[in-house]
């Protein structure tokens, strides 16, 4: 038996669970204030002129629809991009974000066999899983610091200063999974600068763009990579920031040197696209390339975007008020942390607490998914952290 998933793990003890008052803290997933996965007002208006129109459902080409992709590089890379106007950005459509990065892993094993991927400690789960799936060798570089729950900048530039020309350097462009800890600023400009001296193959995860601080604040590090160097690997999703998490929108996209290496590069996507899955599917794509290039829908989209984005503030604030009122402990640092996700600093055994006592269920580690808090079952999580304190 292969060892199960400790988030999915945690969801279905959850269900099982018959206590009214029961919170599921473990999904990474939003959720709107009544605890329900959002159809965004741009999504239905969408779905409801691609239903009206009726159109045939046949294969798409194998790397995905091309207004998508456009729209895709004009996102990630921004209007002015000299990579984009240059077409050295090859952007194929994949299955979510975890499929942008199961593309670009394959691929790099095919041009980069012998080198090692780096991951944050911690990282997303799943990061380590791809990667030693693809066959490489994954390490993992300094990042969180635990005394401050904080970013161990330091540790991280340190680590890197010191890799091995040719590592793949895994890097979180926003929103980081599971810490809610980022890079900022001119941190940014000093891993690049670290990547371009040491010839370190960068791979930006954008999976949360839209949900720190906006579309365009969120994508400066894909565009300050994009702009200085190549190659520069980035896998993207739609599942968050359309809440399209079923119709696994996503994208891998590559900056390349020239125009000529982007046609080849592309050329070597679609064989590992054609033998993996063939081609991708349509509807959830027809949706994103309709909302990115549609004025109106672009406009609403940023709107409810940055609806959700405020909420999961809101819920920090709140969060963060309750149990400096309940414990006397400062939280102040989740108010640092940005997007979905927080280390709390929870230990395993008021973790298990939680659970057992409250019916409140986190992550081992301490992680939390603030988005689905909500004014409902705020102060109910923050007075059961604080008994458990």
């Amino acid at each position: 038996m292969a060892p199960s998933d400790p988030i999915l793990g945690v969801t279905e003890a959850y269900v099982a669970d018959q206590n009214p008052k029961k919170v599921n803290l473990g999904v990474g997933v939003y959720y709107d204030d009544n605890g329900k996965i959002p159809l965004l007002e741009c999504v239905r208006h969408a779905e409801s002129e691609r239903l009206k129109a009726a159109p045939p459902r046949g294969y798409l080409p194998i790397d995905g629809i091309a207004a998508y992709d456009k729209a895709v590089k004009t996102l990630l890379f921004g209007n002015d991009s000299k990579a984009v106007q240059e077409s050295r950005v090859v952007t194929v459509q994949a299955l979510g974000g975890t499929g942008g990065l199961k593309i670009g892993a394959d691929f790099l094993k095919r041009i980069s066999p012998n080198s090692e991927v780096w991951i944050s400690d911690p990282s997303w789960e799943n990061h380590r899983q791809l990667f030693e799936a693809a066959g490489f060798t994954v390490k993992n570089y300094p990042y969180y610091e635990a005394k401050t729950r904080g970013l161990n900048f330091e540790g991280m530039r340190n680590a890197l200063a010191a890799a091995p020309a040719g590592t793949i350097i895994v890097l979180h462009a926003c929103c980081h999974n599971p810490t809610g800890v980022d890079l900022i600023g001119d941190q940014w400009k000093e891993i690049l600068a670290i990547v371009q001296r040491r010839g370190l193959i960068p791979f930006l995860d954008l999976a949360y763009q839209g949900f720190a601080d906006g579309l365009d604040e969120d994508a400066y590090p894909a565009r300050l990579f994009a702009g200085a160097m190549s190659p520069v690997f980035l896998a993207s999703s739609f599942s968050k920031s359309l809440s399209l998490y079923g119709e696994r929108v996503g994208a891998f996209s590559l900056v390349t040197a020239s125009t000529e290496e982007a046609t080849r590069v592309l050329s070597q996507l679609k064989r590992i696209v054609r033998t993996t899955y063939s081609n991708p599917p349509g509807h959830g794509s027809q949706l994103a390339a309709m909302v990115l290039n549609s004025p109106e829908l672009r406009a609403q989209w940023e709107q409810e975007l940055g609806a959700m984005r405020d909420r999961i503030k809101r819920m920090r604030l709140e969060l963060a008020a309750n149990v400096k009122e309940r414990a006397k402990v400062d939280w102040g640092f989740i108010l640092q942390q940005r997007g979905m996700f927080s280390y709390t600093g929870l230990t395993k055994e008021q973790v298990q607490r939680l659970r057992k006592e409250y019916s409140i269920y986190a992550i081992e580690t301490g992680r939390i998914c603030v988005a689905a808090l909500n004014s409902g079952n705020v102060e109910y999580v923050a007075q059961a952290i604080a008994k458990v304190l």
